[in-house]
């Protein structure tokens, strides 16, 4: 967060616990920090916030922001579906482990390295056994033309 948000959030707390209301904690800040100060509207919004108890000046969450890493059991149950059946869809994955399709994805792309072609899952980097048989294939295919 920007610190001079941080900043007046804090100063909104502190004002509005004096008893200041909105308006007056508005037009001292105004002065302050002149054009960087925060619009009535949201000064506004978190003295609201403050009087009804909250006392963090930090974002909350957004409702559907993945609050929680997959654990690495999570991630090793997911791999072994997906060795099972290389053609399982994210939404069976997500079923069968009781976990959302975002985090399914999230274990699929980002933490196994998988990558979905034709319909099949497979590694995104090619080993190098891998990466010899196909210019194997590749050779032949260039001698039979």
């Amino acid at each position: 967060m920007d610190s001079f948000r941080s900043a007046q959030r804090a100063v909104t707390q502190f004002l509005r616990a004096e008893g200041e209301h909105a308006l007056q904690i508005y037009r001292r800040m105004k002065e302050v920090y002149g054009e960087q100060c925060l619009a009535l509207y949201t000064i506004f919004r978190w003295c609201q916030r403050y009087a009804a108890g909250r006392v963090n000046i930090k974002d909350l969450p957004w409702p559907r922001q993945v609050h929680v890493v997959p654990h690495s059991a999570t991630t090793s149950a997911v791999n072994e579906l997906i060795r099972q059946n290389r053609r399982i869809v994210t939404r069976e994955i997500a079923f069968e482990q009781s976990i959302s399709k975002g985090t399914v994805y999230h274990i699929n792309h980002e933490k196994l390295g998988y990558g979905n072609v034709c319909a099949q899952w497979v590694p995104k980097y090619l080993s190098e056994n891998q990466k010899t048989a196909r210019m194997d294939v590749g050779q032949t295919q260039q001698y039979l033309h």
